[in-house]
């Protein structure tokens, strides 16, 4: 298995195209908090189907994570990331189990369902400004841990936790990272073990990955400048669209 394989019937255009949109994705994730895990599908599963697409962006979050969290370390919490990640640990490591057992169509559907659901629950979740302590902040985890293990686009949820136990600003972007670069290697680990690591799924996330370490440090140059509402509106739009597109082509391949 070599890496350059996995690059097989895909052109240089289309490369470009995720090249480009993974550098978006880390810089809207650099300001955010989120946004990588609802951008990639966009453009990976008309590429390589939605099988592949987790396992992909579990591996390049890797990246995106690690250089994340270098950019912000100064600002992250590491007693709630410790707390999160041991509460989520084992969901997640069950939830990439259960992704690995779906067919074509049902990875699409599943990925669809969340990206769609992710819009109004981010909005839900903000509006309510619901706040919790350890104790809400570990049981959330829990349930956090089978949707990030299995789903791309749940980091809304664990952003949503952070906040509501209380952190803002960089320390959200910061813990996340922290919480998000556990919870990628457990999600590996379980692809690895179910076969699901392929030259494709590695050959993508090596691409993304390296685009995502010049996007976390652009986005921190750019954090105190942009209005998030601005970008926020856009990434909804956007996520909304793409999910609707998975969920289509799910629909069809369900009937075929």
């Amino acid at each position: 298995m070599t890496i350059v394989s996995g690059f097989a019937d895909i052109s240089i255009l289309q490369l470009v195209l995720v090249a480009l949109m993974a550098l978006f994705a880390s810089i809207i994730g650099g300001l955010a908090g989120y946004g990588t895990g609802a951008l990639m599908p966009l453009v990976l599963v008309p590429l390589v189907g939605a099988e592949p697409v987790v396992p992909i962006i579990a591996i390049s979050a890797i990246f995106t994570n690690l250089s994340r969290a270098v950019a912000y370390v100064r600002y992250a919490d590491r007693r709630r990331a410790l707390i999160v990640l041991a509460c989520a640990a084992v969901t997640t490591a069950l939830g990439a189990y259960g992704y690995t057992r779906l067919t074509n169509a049902g990875a699409a559907l599943v990925i669809g369902t969340m990206l769609i659901l992710s819009v109004p629950l981010r909005r839900v979740l903000r509006r309510r400004q619901v706040k919790i302590g350890d104790s809400g902040l570990a049981a959330g985890s829990v349930g956090y841990g089978v949707l990030v293990g299995g789903t791309s686009g749940s980091g809304v949820i664990l952003l949503s936790l952070l906040m509501a136990a209380g952190l803002e600003g960089a320390a959200v972007i910061a813990t996340d990272a922290m919480i998000s670069l556990g919870t990628g290697l457990i999600k590996i680990s379980v692809f690895g073990l179910a076969g699901a690591v392929t030259a494709q799924v590695l050959a993508f996330a090596l691409l993304i990955g390296g685009m995502a370490v010049p996007g976390a440090f652009l986005a921190k140059a750019f954090v105190e400048r942009m209005p998030v509402h601005i970008h926020a509106a856009i990434l909804d739009v956007a996520v909304i669209t793409g999910g609707l597109v998975m969920i289509s082509a799910a629909a069809r391949q369900f009937v075929a």
